[in-house]
């Protein structure tokens, strides 16, 4: 999590605050150039991320009141399948119908290279003749090219062509590459590439003698799996898509109500983000006018950076401020929903204990899905619970280049 541009009295600061320190409103140079993003890996959270951007940059360009339009093209994804990210799609362009443009191409099966068909060929070139257009048009603020990963990875496209034609993209566009498989080629090319990395929660069947089992079934994973627990999903990682993700989860429970014609209340919760001018805050404020019966948003910490060893009282009151809120918004089951962004940074600082986060998500009830997110030194008891559990592994990061960071991507 990256700060917001410095107030008129604020010294610029470049940088992505690796580490467990959280860095808040402390300043940073915009860029003034759109970069190239691929996410990546066998982890969730890869086409979330891309409309968590999505819902940033509209929320940025509605406050700003510039011109942000945005292209959802979608490799691989044809009719006749159902995906995750369906209803959070549906969400936005319900509530931004004149922002968003989407496109579906291919098929909705799963094939390898070798079961590859004409009709699937012919189907990614046609995505991607879409794909030119809009990228040469100088239409669009971003363009995702959802699954376009695969694509390039199955042969059906000209992977030095699609490299060319992304090199020569206007300047000031963001363009997101999403899917397993990104070739080298267009990862030495990217700007930004994070890999969603998956790990699972593990069964008895695990048993190897490893010192990693602890062959005890009293264990939280054990009270886990006799609860049949599911619904907690874990985002953290030193790469990009944490909280962009969790945004994506936002977008996908509202849209997944409006498809079933029934409310699915979303709570956001931030830890270590005081003070003002995230460029979330403008997406979520975007996505209040929209839904403003769906959305309930609260922030806390103060206006600086916590690190270890350096924690103040105020941190820990702030901490335990939001977690009552958190505690009692799982346990009501009035929320579909519950984002806790940076809660694992909060935990790690020692700002909160482990056992009643563990309790509460054990008892949470069953409708109720819980995202938790951020970078964390050591895993907390609570990963054990969790049904998806992704994590973001930097391998580029523009930042480390000396690039400045961008309002509505960035941060």
């Amino acid at each position: 999590m990256t700060p917001p541009p410095p107030g008129p009295t604020q010294t610029p600061q470049r940088g992505t605050g690796r580490g467990i320190g959280i860095r808040t409103a402390a300043g940073s140079d915009e860029r003034a150039h759109g970069q190239l993003h691929v996410y990546d890996g066998d982890g969730k959270g890869k086409s979330q991320a891309a409309l968590g951007v999505v819902l940033r940059t509209i929320g940025l360009g509605i406050c700003e009141r510039k011109r942000t339009r945005v292209l959802l093209l979608r490799f691989l994804k044809g009719p006749g399948r159902s995906y995750d990210e369906d209803a959070a799609i549906e969400a936005l362009q319900q509530g931004f119908p004149h922002l968003i443009d989407q496109v579906r191409t291919g098929r909705g099966e799963y094939f390898t290279a070798d079961q590859a068909t004409r009709f699937d060929r012919q189907e990614a070139q046609r995505g991607w003749d879409i794909a030119k257009g809009a990228i040469a048009s100088d239409l669009y603020s971003v363009v995702v090219l959802d699954e376009l990963n695969p694509v390039l990875d199955l042969g059906l496209l000209d992977a030095t062509e699609v490299v060319r034609t992304l090199a020569a993209k206007p300047a000031g566009m963001e363009v997101i590459c999403t899917g397993r498989g990104a070739p080298r080629e267009l990862v030495r090319l990217a700007d930004l590439h994070s890999e969603m990395r998956a790990h699972r929660r593990r069964t008895p069947e695990d048993r190897d003698g490893s010192e990693s089992w602890n062959g005890d079934d009293d264990g939280v994973e054990a009270e886990a799996r006799e609860r049949g627990l599911d619904g907690i999903e874990i985002y953290t990682g030193e790469g990009k898509g944490k909280s962009t993700s969790a945004l994506g989860k936002a977008l996908q429970a509202i849209g997944r109500g409006i498809s079933q014609d029934k409310s699915h209340r979303v709570l956001i919760l931030q830890w270590l983000k005081g003070g003002s001018g995230y460029t979330e805050d403008a997406a979520i404020a975007a996505l209040r006018e929209s839904y403003p019966h769906l959305v309930d948003h609260l922030r806390s910490g103060r206006d600086a950076i916590v690190w270890r060893g350096q924690q103040q009282p105020i941190d820990y009151v702030e901490a335990e401020r939001a977690w009552e809120i958190a505690r009692a918004a799982i346990a009501s089951g009035l929320y579909k929903t519950v984002i806790l962004d940076e809660l694992n940074p909060t935990v790690d600082l020692e700002l909160l204990p482990v056992e009643p986060i563990v309790q509460t998500l054990l008892r949470k009830p069953a409708e109720t899905e819980v995202i938790i997110t951020g970078r964390c030194k050591s895993r907390p008891a609570y990963f054990d619970l969790a049904s998806v559990h992704s994590e973001m592994v930097c391998h580029k990061h523009y930042a480390e280049r000396g690039v400045d960071l961008k309002r509505g991507v960035d941060y």
